[in-house]
């Protein structure tokens, strides 16, 4: 790649428990991992930005001045669309060569679309001589999800694949966007990432309409509590006011309240290297996310319990948006092998067709290289 004068990275992430939570002002747990997109990219004295890639075929070519005319293509969106608010927010854009490697799993609900957006961000700053300002470039990169791609999702994809660190969880506060690193440290216990292989698209799943359906739930709490987002309702609270919610809405807020409380019991059992109580949070949630709020399927259900039935696992879920995707689950070091053959098996039998397991570490977010 000795062409090209940056090399720069963000991650893939996934969340250890505080789902669907984000886009209510919560608390979520999550890390950044070693599946990035990667990107090379040099400036090219033109006022166009051409992307290629390293697993597609063919290149994109946008022009700096029409940037928001590129929300339709199938591939180069994402980084249209970053390039655009990077542009928005007052920054030089400098025509480049880009070209886009990633190694986190699309439709995966790994949040390959952040590790996109915040890596493309990343490296036009690399490529203009600017300084990278990591939580900067992570809302930028919302931005360009909610605005350009339609999908109006919260600030953790693109703050844990920008600031994720080694071998730290993120207790990321979504409404205030503070942040403390609580070192990852599972003792006996690995973590194993499974994918059901069932893709998701968030535009055309219902994500949009869980939001919409909690945004329901709040405005009635919060004529009675004064609260902001949900996530400032505590257990007591919902236990008093939440009858007068109506129908769904009262469901997706009960996950959303009691989801808030186990993040915080799920902290206190990583700090305290319990990982036998952080399983049973981790068991608690996916049912929530099942029953409550509606977003798992057979696919995570089955990967989920297969997982939970394994004598050597102590805690299985559903990690990301949901409708397809990835779990996660925490096992005994000297068992996983097993684990992964017996719940692929057993995954196998009950949907007709394979997960892939990914071995996969604790990294940091963005990484710039030059070359």
């Amino acid at each position: 790649m000795a062409e090209y004068t940056h090399k720069v990275s963000a991650a893939g992430r996934i969340n250890i428990i505080g789902e669907h939570i984000d886009y209510c002002g919560g608390k979520v747990f999550p890390v950044a991992l070693s599946l990035k997109n990667t990107v090379y990219v040099r400036p090219n004295g033109k006022n166009t930005i051409n992307i290629r890639w390293t697993t597609l075929d063919g290149e994109v070519s946008l022009d700096i001045d029409r940037l928001e005319s590129y929300n339709n293509l199938k591939y180069g969106n994402y980084q249209a669309g970053s390039a655009l608010m990077w542009q928005r927010a007052g920054h030089r854009l400098v025509g480049c060569d880009m070209l886009q490697d990633c190694t986190v799993p699309f439709g995966s609900g790994l949040s390959s679309s952040a590790a996109i957006e915040v890596s493309t961000i990343a490296a036009l700053a690399a490529v203009a001589g600017e300084r990278i300002d990591p939580v900067e470039i992570a809302l930028l990169a919302q931005q360009a999800e909610r605005e350009y791609t339609g999908v109006n999702c919260g600030i953790m994809d693109q703050y844990a694949s920008s600031c994720g660190r080694k071998d730290m969880c993120m207790l990321l506060d979504c409404k205030t966007l503070s942040c403390t690193y609580v070192p990852f440290a599972l003792g006996d216990y690995a973590l194993v990432i499974a994918n059901t292989n069932k893709p998701h698209n968030l535009v055309e799943s219902r994500y949009n309409e869980r939001r919409a359906e909690c945004e329901t739930a709040l405005k009635t709490l919060s004529e009675k509590l004064g609260v902001s987002c949900l996530a400032d309702v505590t257990p007591a609270q919902f236990e008093k006011w939440g009858h007068l919610i109506e129908g769904k809405p009262y469901a997706r807020a009960k996950h959303v309240v009691e989801e808030c409380a186990r993040v915080e019991e799920a902290v206190k059992a990583m700090k305290s290297g319990d990982i036998v109580a952080l399983g049973r949070l981790l068991n608690a949630s996916h049912a929530s996310l099942k029953e409550l709020y509606e977003v798992t399927g057979k696919e995570l259900d089955a990967l989920a319990a297969a997982a939970q039935a394994h004598p050597a696992c102590v805690g299985s879920r559903m990690t990301g948006a949901g409708f397809g995707g990835c779990t996660i689950s925490l096992v005994k070091r000297d068992a996983v092998d097993d684990f992964v053959k017996v719940v692929g098996e057993k995954y196998l039998k009950k949907i007709g067709y394979a997960a892939t397991f990914y071995p996969a570490e604790i990294a940091d977010g963005i990484t710039v290289k030059e070359l």
